[in-house]
């Protein structure tokens, strides 16, 4: 299994690998100047291919859930694999996270492709996906993708990587600083689908819109943690697309370490989820114990269930039209 690196001058290097197009590694220095590696992972691409939880990998053809796997496009009803009962969740029994894409170096980048057959995991249409990674001597690691399809179907892709600032073995993210930028989030049912609301997160324990402990709301008595188990959640991001293209999503900043990091994106969501299913079970790099709440994911995105819910941003992609994204994640230091 190949894996890949990318480094700048700052002393910021990322490693990737063709399963699952993962990122296996992001090392950065905190305030001092030392190295920690801030995604949570394994040794071996063997361990990747067993565990279920995505550390680092690219998660599709749909991210996120789609209920009961059904949905319907052009009066025709699609069947999905069911492997999040009763619910389809990133892409099936077999998703693009658990695939063998095939990797190239490109300036200053990566460049992943996949090609997914008519009927994988039952989605209609052959896919033919493309995701490259970029890292800048910004300490800017640059996340984009693309899809063509020679069929109607939905893509929506994202990136799964666990992170924690602190070091990817440094314990839970609950003193963790967060921000996302966003007035309103998607409330779910006990299965974690989507009800078709959108809410606003004022006066909740969603409101991340001023920075916050992660660990301040996570256990309040609200009936959403609760079916999450802490946070799982999309959020309806708010900030107008900049002349980048971008948005401000969300910015992360571990108060130990100093380590920051920024997330921008072209998509209309964010799901933050706080690691709450993690359990110890997963040992990860030099044998460190991943218990709950250990990593945080800030996965950018379309909707969770956006094929059955009219008002949602569409995530239909047709013949002779390209799927195209980007999500930046900075890393820095506060002083």
């Amino acid at each position: 299994m190949t894996i890949f690196d990318l480094r700048n001058g700052n002393g910021m290097t990322v490693a990737v690998m063709e399963l699952g197009a993962t990122i296996v590694r992001v090392e950065v220095p905190d305030r001092s100047g030392d190295i920690a590696d801030v995604v949570l992972g394994f040794d071996s691409p063997d361990e990747y291919g067993r565990d279920r939880n995505y550390f680092g990998a690219v998660v599709g053809r749909y991210a996120n859930r789609i209920a009961h796997g059904r949905f319907a496009l052009d009066d025709r009803r699609h069947e999905l694999a069911i492997n999040n009962a009763p619910n389809h969740l990133h892409g099936g029994a077999r998703g693009f996270d658990a695939c063998r894409w095939s990797g190239m170096r490109v300036p200053n980048g990566i460049e992943f492709s996949l090609t997914s057959p008519n009927g994988d995991e039952g989605y209609p249409g052959t896919l033919s996906a493309c995701v490259t990674y970029f890292l800048d001597e910004d300490n800017r690691l640059s996340v984009q993708y693309a899809a063509t399809t020679d069929a109607p179907t939905v893509v929506n892709l994202t990136q799964h990587s666990y992170f924690n600032l602190a070091g990817h073995d440094a314990g839970d993210v609950l003193d963790h600083e967060l921000t996302i930028t966003a007035d309103f989030f998607t409330p779910v049912d006990a299965t974690l689908i989507p009800t078709g609301e959108v809410a606003p997160v004022h006066a909740t324990p969603f409101d991340f819109r001023a920075p916050k402990t992660i660990g301040r709301d996570i256990d309040a008595h609200d009936v959403q943690l609760e079916f999450g188990a802490g946070y799982d959640h999309n959020f309806v991001l708010t900030e107008p697309l900049g002349r980048d293209g971008l948005r401000d999503a969300a910015t992360l900043f571990d108060p130990i370490s100093g380590r920051q990091m920024t997330v921008r994106t072209d998509q209309p969501g964010l799901q933050f989820y706080s690691g709450n299913v993690l359990d110890g079970s997963a040992r990860g790099k030099a044998g460190a114990c991943y218990a709950r709440r250990s990593g945080l994911c800030l996965e950018t995105q379309r909707f969770p269930n956006s094929p059955n819910v009219a008002h949602f941003p569409s995530c239909v992609l047709r013949p002779g039209a390209t799927f195209r994204s980007c999500t930046t994640f900075t890393f820095g230091v506060r002083r």
